[in-house]
């Protein structure tokens, strides 16, 4: 229904909304992974011609904390600031310039701490802890069949996949409007989870889900990024702390900062296999770096270990995960959650397997490809496989015309 207007340009996304009388929030965002907050002082802020409010940690009158999964990200830093970018403050006032001028005059000193960066050091337990929930995320292990099984062909890898953003085009943006009274508001805002935003925003502005209503502002693109909350919260605090709408809307740096990404992740795999090519028995080792916050990395995590074997049949098979908390970047979700990560590392064992055994590498993965009936590495047996056998020697078929 609302093609035409996308088409003609006239469709208004949520970074078009506006009106009368509307306000401009900014958020102040801290420039170090990892330090305690000594002090804030907005005085400066606060006397500039054109600022209406300065809020903190301490004005957040309900839960001070949010997530999908997991509470444990602040609606603003509390003591300490666990990654660069972490919300510490936020502004309203009659233009970005002026947002932008307030956030510089706030004071913040910091007592600046080594940052926790390297995942195996966390597994290894000789960093210090970064958070009360502890540094582990989760770990998850897997025994499938028989965990001595060998074969006389033998391939293993490591792989590092980097963190990515999902970088949609249509920016973090959202309108907030409080009830006559201040008893509630209306969001308007760029998400892929509506209802999931509803509690979790009530939850921090201490009112009932009823009274906080959110409208499906044009979303512009998401792809895993617009599930955690971002500027839902500031933007409502703002607004109801001045009984005036205020809209808020990212420039492309500060999403880079203010979104969740792809994890990271360094996975070890090693496959046996017979001379022939068929897989006896999969190792392998998943390690993804979650970032300052838990968001969905237990989730990721699971699609991750869970999707070792890829699409190929595997009797045996012992994998170990672990999700872990550092002070990078918090990361969630971004198309394929988990799988993508998993897929790199197992397309290309097969490659090697491949090429260990003399085969093609279309042949190899024919041989192996899972079919109705076949049992995960979970236990979970599939009863709809999809045709994964022909579509690999179509592939194949392709190939051929192509060079030919």
């Amino acid at each position: 229904p609302d093609g035409i207007a996308k088409v003609q340009g006239t469709f208004q996304f949520s970074s078009d909304l506006g009106g009368d009388g509307v306000l401009w929030g900014a958020t102040l965002r801290s420039p170090h992974p990892y330090a305690r907050i000594v002090r804030i002082d907005p005085t400066a802020a606060w006397q500039m011609t054109g600022v209406e409010t300065v809020i903190t940690a301490d004005d957040v009158p309900g839960k001070p904390t949010y997530g999908l999964i997991d509470q444990d990200q602040p609606v603003f830093a509390d003591g300490f600031v666990r990654y660069v970018g972490e919300p510490v403050a936020a502004v309203a006032a009659d233009h970005p310039e002026t947002c932008r001028r307030a956030l510089e005059a706030i004071v913040v000193e910091y007592e600046v701490l080594e940052p926790v960066l390297d995942a195996e050091a966390v597994i290894a337990g000789t960093v210090p802890t970064i958070h009360p929930s502890g540094n582990v995320l989760r770990h998850q292990r897997i025994v499938h069949g028989d965990p001595d099984a060998t074969g006389p062909v033998v391939v293993e890898g490591t792989y590092e996949i980097g963190m990515q953003d999902q970088a949609f085009l249509g920016l973090e943006a959202a309108l907030a409007i409080p009830d006559s009274g201040g008893g509630g508001v209306e969001l308007h805002i760029a998400t892929q989870w509506l209802h999931e935003d509803r509690g979790q925003i009530a939850a921090c502005l201490g009112l009932p889900e009823e009274q906080v209503r959110l409208v499906l502002g044009g979303v512009g693109g998401a792809f895993g990024a617009r599930e955690d909350i971002s500027l839902q919260v500031h933007s409502c605090l703002l607004a109801l702390r001045l009984g005036r709408p205020v809209r808020m809307h990212y420039r492309r740096h500060e999403s880079f900062l203010g979104h969740v990404h792809r994890h990271p992740a360094t996975i070890w795999m090693r496959h046996h296999a017979t001379a022939d090519g068929e897989i006896v028995k999969i190792e392998a080792r998943f390690v993804m770096d979650g970032g300052a916050y838990a968001s969905t990395s237990s989730a990721v995590l699971l699609n991750a270990i869970t999707h070792t074997q890829g699409p190929y049949r595997c009797p045996n098979a012992v994998v170990d995960g672990w999700a872990i908390r550092t002070n990078h970047l918090p990361c969630g979700a971004m198309r394929g959650f988990g799988v993508v990560q998993a897929c790199f590392a197992h397309e290309s064992q097969m490659d090697r397997l491949a090429a260990a055994c003399g085969l093609d590498p279309v042949e190899i993965r024919v041989r192996n490809a899972i079919r109705t009936g076949d049992p995960m590495i979970t236990g979970q047996v599939l009863r709809n496989v999809a045709p994964v056998e022909r579509c690999l020697r179509a592939l194949a078929i392709g190939q051929r015309l192509v060079r030919g």
